[in-house]
């Protein structure tokens, strides 16, 4: 029985290998006219369902969306979506959001989330670094729908707000630290 139980877990582990190792990098990543139609579907969408982040978007000056990341493990799990960073109306750059985790975990999810720059330096921040993890760098508040509801516009004092959102699938907790966000050059 236990030879048939760490085959089972043999290939499970391959299967996710083969999903992260398969994951888009920016040399096959979508079109920036695909990231951008669904950039604006995830954030009508967020709008529609929290007023509270439409009201944060007035006064953000910034706006980075990832429409659909998807994330997938068993015991070591990984995630990955492409999104846009966005000035007013105006696509401002490109990036890829990476995760890769280990722990106890099991299943497969898809979820959107959007980052509100409420600070010049946080977008500059974002602009001109090589790359940057969630925890370091300028400082990240992850806004469940309770928080939301509490946030006005005399209580925002962090550089950067991150609501979750749209999560489809089974899979136990959605986090946001250990994620790393790469500028990428998307194809028009």
């Amino acid at each position: 029985m236990s030879s048939c139980k760490s085959a089972g877990m043999s290939i499970i582990f391959a299967a996710l290998l083969a999903l992260l190792i398969g994951a888009p990098t920016s040399a096959t990543a979508a079109s920036a006219a695909e990231i951008n139609r669904n950039a604006a579907n995830a954030l009508a969408d967020l709008y529609r369902q929290t007023p509270a982040a439409k009201a944060l978007a007035r006064q953000a000056k910034a706006i980075l969306v990832f429409p659909s990341v998807v994330k997938g493990g068993l015991l070591i799990g990984g995630e990955y979506g492409q999104g846009v960073l966005r000035q007013g109306e105006k696509a401002v750059g490109y990036y890829e959001t990476v995760a890769v985790s280990y722990g106890l975990q099991a299943g497969a999810q898809s979820f959107s989330y959007v980052l509100f720059f409420m600070t010049d330096s946080a977008v500059q921040y974002a602009k001109e670094s090589k790359g940057w993890e969630f925890g370091v760098g300028p400082s990240v508040v992850v806004l469940d729908e309770g928080m939301a509801k509490t946030l006005t516009t005399t209580t925002t004092r962090s550089d950067i707000y991150a609501f979750v959102f749209g999560q489809q699938g089974l899979m136990a907790g959605v986090g946001l630290k250990g994620s790393k966000i790469t500028r990428i050059w998307p194809g028009p």
